[in-house]
């Protein structure tokens, strides 16, 4: 299992970024000139600011904060709101529909999960033989 994340923070971050590995201890060290590579553990303590923009493990980082969970849309900068292009996939659903959805069991053990997703994703961690 991988136990390092390798961080490549947003150009203007890049001396912050620097500046709090070196202050940890162990030091967190570079893979190259612009990507560092994080213990997972320490990830998770990470300033939020040094984060903004960067690419982990070569995805951009979507901010899990408040403000962004709100579900507000965010389209693509300059376009307006109803020329961007509708997002594939299914609704998302409603407060009203998530408290009268059905729960999903396993049915390989008696778990049971709130979404179809989680209930698959515990199948193939838990269950990875059949």
């Amino acid at each position: 299992m991988n136990d390092v994340i390798r961080v490549q923070p947003a150009r203007d971050q890049r001396v912050a970024l620097a500046r709090w590995a070196v202050a940890q201890t162990p030091k967190v060290r570079t893979v190259s000139q612009t990507v560092f590579a994080v213990p997972a553990d320490l990830f998770t303590h990470m300033p939020e600011e040094l984060l903004t923009g960067a690419r982990v493990n070569d995805h951009a980082y979507i901010s899990p904060e408040p403000e962004q969970e709100s579900g507000e849309s965010f389209g693509l900068p300059g376009a307006e709101a109803d020329t961007a292009a509708p997002v594939a996939g299914s609704p998302i659903a409603t407060a009203e529909e998530l408290e009268t959805a059905s729960e999903f069991g396993c049915g390989q053990c008696d778990r049971t999960f709130p979404s179809e997703r989680g209930r698959d994703n515990h199948r193939r961690r838990a269950h990875p033989e059949d």
